[in-house]
């Protein structure tokens, strides 16, 4: 079982040295973030949107990472061997390292970046309106560079979580780059170019 992704190259027909990878939140679908390759100017980067692999159980075409009705996280376990492989075989089918590659998610697609991103020698992780679904744990190997921003307004995943998953990463030694807003669970345009130049420091 692998993931089905959306790929694109850059417009100005550049060869792309750099990957950055978004993963979708609870209840969408590779498309819901795709349009987002558009609006950001990274012309050295091939953007790739997985689908995550189960269905949701409400939304028709929507998929999910793993349950969010029950405490026990039926499908974690799977889905996060799957995007670690999946990861880690881009390297070949790309031909750029996973040093050159940027995680990103929204919301369930955040936690997952979280997640999987912390074990594997990536230049950066992004979590838009995230949160950790896990204790994080000191790791022997240096952590990517992390970008979190939230929204003071959301009331699907309260900016606490954003605030305690921050202060979490940051007693593990994690680098944190951590911003709030006065939005809602959502991705506005506005924090478009700080996620633009928080990856372009990574290159």
């Amino acid at each position: 079982m692998s993931l089905e992704a959306i790929s694109l190259k850059p417009t100005n027909s550049n060869t792309p040295d750099h990957l950055l990878i978004m993963l979708h939140g609870w209840g969408a679908n590779a498309e819901d973030l795709a349009p987002l390759a558009s609006m950001l100017s990274l012309p050295k980067y091939q953007f790739i949107f997985p689908n995550a692999p189960f269905p949701h159980p409400q939304v028709p075409g929507g998929l999910a990472w793993y349950e969010l009705e029950t405490e026990e996280h039926k499908g974690l376990s799977e889905s996060r061997e799957l995007l670690t492989n999946w990861l880690l075989s881009l390297e070949e089918i790309t031909k750029i390292p996973l040093s050159r590659t940027i995680l990103s998610g929204f919301s369930q697609g955040g936690a997952m970046s979280l997640d999987v991103g912390l074990n594997l020698p990536l230049a950066g992780i992004c979590s838009l309106s995230g949160y950790l679904h896990f204790q994080p744990q000191n790791l022997a190997s240096s952590l990517p560079p992390i970008l979190i921003i939230h929204g003071k307004q959301d009331f699907v995943v309260p900016i606490e979580m954003a605030r305690q998953a921050k202060e979490k990463l940051i007693s593990i030694n994690a680098q944190v780059e951590y911003h709030e807003f006065n939005m809602g669970h959502e991705i506005p345009a506005n924090i478009l170019p700080i996620v633009e130049q928080f990856i372009k420091t990574k290159n």
